[in-house]
Parts: structure tokens; sequence; C-alpha cells
């Protein structure tokens, strides 16, 4: 099984029960991660769809969020800050805005390297008492292409099994702590855990996802922005109840040192050592991403998905995806696999 049209697929139990949205209508998506990698999907999603949740991970400690963090106890604004850019439109008003909440004091003081962004989100925090409420007013000012919504309102600490982690000690697993640690890891990671333990979600959050007509998780970080979302007992379980099809969207390459020498198949493994429970619809890989297309179809399979292979990376050969290539590969999956027809 070979070339653009490589695909497994199946039929799901629950197609009869799936409310038919009416033909013309846009289909409600939620995309899950953190960081560059869920940026790029926003990018592309809000192209195709005007019905687009973001749920965003809440354990970022490094950089201006982790200053806020620790300063005034407040959730990590940055990634929610680069949702936020990325759900801005492509006219003069939506390209000024993702400027400015993107924009970094540069300085000898204080302010150095702080985002913008980030202080804004942080003072309607303050100012209004309420997470979703402040996000909201944030996405209605940048007249943002969707909504923003944190996974979790608890700062959340990322903790990691590492084995290798002292290359004096390659066969020693240490605990390695924090987001921004974990991304950089030498070693092997193994798995990991968020704490507090069982955090709770944000009731919005699981009523978007079980509301969803899809649901995309990834690309990004995998083991600091991918996966922490099923870390969370309440997103897991609407991960697994919803109604919503659901797309695991591949990185491009292996991330230096948090997922260094990892195949696309092995993604799949320890997403399912995470959450074992989870059922996928479709696996999205770039095409020249995957050496070995056997073993990401049988990867796949123990999830009950199909492969969809597509042309998603940047013509210039970066790591990065073009958000129109992206855009094309998600709208082709939402109508080849959905049930209801064309959504424009």
């Amino acid at each position: 099984m070979t070339g653009r049209n490589f695909r497994l697929r199946r039929l799901r139990g629950n197609d009869a029960a799936r409310p038919q949205r009416k033909r013309g209508a846009q289909p409600k998506v939620v995309a899950l991660g953190g960081g560059m990698g869920l940026s790029a999907s926003l990018t592309a999603l809000r192209r195709i769809t005007g019905d687009l949740t973001a749920v965003v991970t809440v354990a970022d400690d490094g950089g201006s969020s982790g200053r806020l963090r620790d300063e005034l106890g407040v959730l990590p604004p940055g990634d929610l800050r680069k949702a936020l850019a990325a759900l801005c439109g492509d006219d003069d008003w939506g390209q000024t805005w993702s400027r400015v909440i993107q924009h970094r004091f540069s300085s000898r003081g204080d302010l150095h390297d702080h985002a913008v962004g980030n202080l804004l989100i942080v003072a309607l925090w303050e100012q209004l008492g309420d997470h979703v409420q402040a996000l909201d007013l944030v996405g209605k000012l940048l007249g943002a292409h969707g909504r923003v919504l944190p996974m979790s309102a608890v700062p959340l600490e990322l903790q990691a099994l590492v084995r290798g982690h002292d290359p004096r000690r390659p066969d020693d697993v240490d605990t390695v702590r924090g987001q921004a640690t974990v991304a950089l890891t030498p070693g092997e990671v193994q798995s990991v855990h968020l704490v507090p333990q069982g955090p709770p979600a944000v009731p919005e959050a699981v009523a978007a996802v079980l509301d969803a007509d899809w649901v995309v998780l990834g690309p990004g970080s995998w083991f600091s922005s991918v996966i922490p979302h099923l870390l969370v007992p309440e997103l897991l379980d609407a991960l697994v109840e919803t109604k919503a099809r659901r797309v695991l969207s591949l990185n491009l390459a292996p991330q230096p040192g948090e997922t260094d020498g990892f195949s696309p198949q092995r993604h799949l493994e320890v997403l399912g050592r995470h959450a074992p429970k989870l059922a996928l619809d479709v696996v999205l890989a770039d095409e020249a991403a995957v050496p070995d297309r056997e073993s990401l179809a049988d990867a796949a399979k123990r999830f009950g998905a199909a492969v969809e292979l597509a042309p998603v990376a940047a013509p210039n050969g970066s790591p990065k995806h073009d958000p129109e290539l992206l855009a094309a590969a998600y709208d082709r999956i939402f109508r080849m696999h959905g049930r209801i027809g064309p959504w424009r």
C-alpha cells in the first residue's frame, strides 16, 4: 500500500446515533494542544470552519509565562496567547493585533521578554476573576476566529520519568520536573504525569469536546503539549465518550530531546500507553515523514484509525506545517470521513 491514497478505513458503530448536521453547516471543531503545534493547527482550521475551539495545556513554566506564574500564582498565559494569535484573521485588524499580543519587550528591567498578550490576559484574569470570561473578552478584542479555553483552571506542573537523563547513568530512571525542562531533556522519556494528579477540567472545555463534530489532537511537543490533555480525567473521559470523530495530527519530525529518534508509529505507541481507552478515527501524517507506512498502519489500527498521508510541510524545507496545505488536508478528511456531505 503506497502513494497518497494509502488508507485504512473503519466504520464506527455509533455512526447511526450521530446527530446529522444540516447540509451547508460548518463543522464544530475542537483542537487540543499547546505551543507552536497547536498554533499551526488553528491557523489551518480557521480557514475551513467558523466554529472552532482551542483547548490549551497550562503546564508551561518557562520564559514570561513562568515568571508570571511564579510571581502572581496565575495560569501560564503563553500558550493561550499563541492560540489567540493563531485565530486572528488575515485582514489588517487581525494581523495587527496578532503582532501586538506576540510583541515582547526588550529592556534591562523587569519587563524584559514579557509578551504584551501575557500581561493583557493576566490583567483581565485579575479584573474579572474568571479565566474563561477573560479569554473570551481578549478573543472579542482581537476578532479571533474561534474560542480559546484552558484545559484546567489549576496551574499544573509536568513531571517525566526519563531514562538516561544523566549521561553518566544511562540506565537509571530519574524524575524531571517542569515542562520547559521536559521538552529539552536528554535521555528517553518513559512517561509523564501532572502535579497535582487528576486536576479538574474546565467545564467549558469538556462541553466543547462532547458537542464537537471533530476533535483534533496535535501536532506539537508530544510529552509536554499533546499527552497532558489525556492526563486530565474529565477531559480524557470526554475524548473517549464523545460522538465526535477524532483526528491525530502527527509531527513532521522528532523533537530534539523530547522525542529524539521517535518514528511516527512510536508517537502512537506512547500515546496509547498514556490513554489505552482512547480511540481515533484518522491519523494524519506528512507523506514525506513516513518511511515505514506499514508500521504506521499497524500502530493506527490499534486505535481503530485510518491513516491519511498528505503533503502538509512548508515547501521551504523547514520542519513547519504549511497553513494552506494543512487546511486542505483537514478539509479533505472532514469531507471523506464524515457522513454529512459538503460543509460549505
